[in-house]
């Protein structure tokens, strides 16, 4: 969900741009710890819940923890397939995708499309912002434009090497060894940036199940009063992805205002309360429950601060949550995740996780 890599491994949400920091590591301790006191109402430090919960499945109804072990796409696994696109979601199970992680963005007119970056220009032919535009002028585009298997998104490989360039436009045809997939035709709009309501309407059509993380847009990214978060909660309801999808954000504050629309749909923990959860946790205790919240979804580090390891595992399964850990392409990282307890680990590369998963013997089903 981020511009490049390197970035996404430094936030503590797969849904923030923010470029990558330089801030010491003791610095970056004393701002999560702030961070965390701010978003508990300090301060929390000397009064954190030290009971851990011993059948927490039972106190708040949170299926996750058993919903394990997750190959989650990163976009759909956007090495793999063009990012965030109908296209990759058509054949996501078929490639060993258990849940498909994606980015909401408002249109001009304030519709929930999925696409991650703020501007139309790193994937498409055009250029712009994307709550500038209007949802026509948005399917006017090519969302597969600079996308390379096994490159991803890039501008540097040779013109032959963008296969599925011109499907959306209709400047190159379908070519008829393109589909289905998983029983499903593909169309030019599977290669057009989609609506959430389109992306919902697919995930109902495959047929295994598939979970769905949605990522809600950040603080400058919205259009008050919180359109796309209410009209999130009203899709959720009406193709009933109540139970079986995740919505998070990067902000807080979206979080809060969509779980006034949507209290029964799950969520996984913003920002700030997962500084809560990363600070409360550094002693011997297993830290602040939040029971409002059912995942933590977590980079490995930020910014040269351990943030997973077996004991932020372990404390977070005593608090109720299950642990979702991204952006991992690295098989050796994959593996020590898988040894260390975590639910679901975030891919580019979903194909790889798939097969290592398998290797193990723990891939859900």
């Amino acid at each position: 969900m981020h511009e490049d890599r390197r970035a996404e491994r430094t936030s503590a949400s797969p849904g923030n741009e923010s470029a990558e920091r330089n801030t010491a590591p003791s610095t970056t301790r004393r701002t999560l710890l702030r961070t965390a006191g701010v978003a508990a109402g300090l301060p929390f430090l000397g009064r954190a819940s030290a009971t851990p919960i011993d059948n927490p499945l039972d106190l708040n109804g949170n299926p996750w923890p058993d919903r394990r072990v997750l190959n989650i796409g990163h976009r759909g696994g956007l090495l793999e397939v063009p990012e965030n696109t109908l296209f990759g979601l058509k054949q996501a199970t078929a490639t060993g995708i258990d849940m498909f992680e994606l980015d909401l963005k408002p249109t001009a007119e304030k519709t929930p499309v999925v696409y991650h970056d703020q501007t139309v220009n790193r994937t498409t032919g055009g250029s712009g912002r994307v709550n500038e535009q209007r949802l026509a002028e948005l399917k006017d585009l090519d969302a597969a434009y600079w996308f390379v298997e096994g490159d991803g998104t890039t501008r540097d490989a040779p013109a032959g090497q963008y296969e599925y360039r011109g499907y959306a436009t209709g400047e190159t045809q379908l070519p008829p060894g393109l589909g289905p997939r998983n029983g499903i035709e593909v169309e030019p709009n599977d290669f057009r940036i989609p609506t959430l309501e389109e992306t919902l309407e697919v995930a109902t059509q495959l047929p295994t199940e598939l979970f769905l993380t949605i990522s809600l847009p950040s603080t400058q990214e919205r259009n008050p009063p919180y359109e796309v978060e209410q009209r999130t909660a009203e899709l959720l309801r009406e193709y009933d992805r109540v139970g079986t999808d995740i919505v998070v954000a990067f902000d807080d504050a979206a979080l809060e205002r969509f779980k006034l629309q949507a209290p029964e749909v799950q969520t996984a923990v913003g920002q700030g309360r997962t500084a809560v959860q990363w600070a409360s946790s550094q002693g011997p205790l297993p830290g602040v429950r939040q029971p409002r919240y059912d995942v933590l979804q977590v980079p490995v580090s930020y910014n040269g601060i351990q943030i997973v390891d077996e004991a932020f595992v372990r404390k977070a399964h005593a608090n109720g949550y299950a642990v979702h850990v991204w952006v991992i392409n690295d098989r050796s990282e994959m593996e020590w995740l898988l040894d260390i307890g975590v639910d679901g680990i975030m891919t580019d590369r979903p194909t790889v996780l798939g097969a290592l998963l398998a290797d193990r013997g723990v891939a859900y089903d």
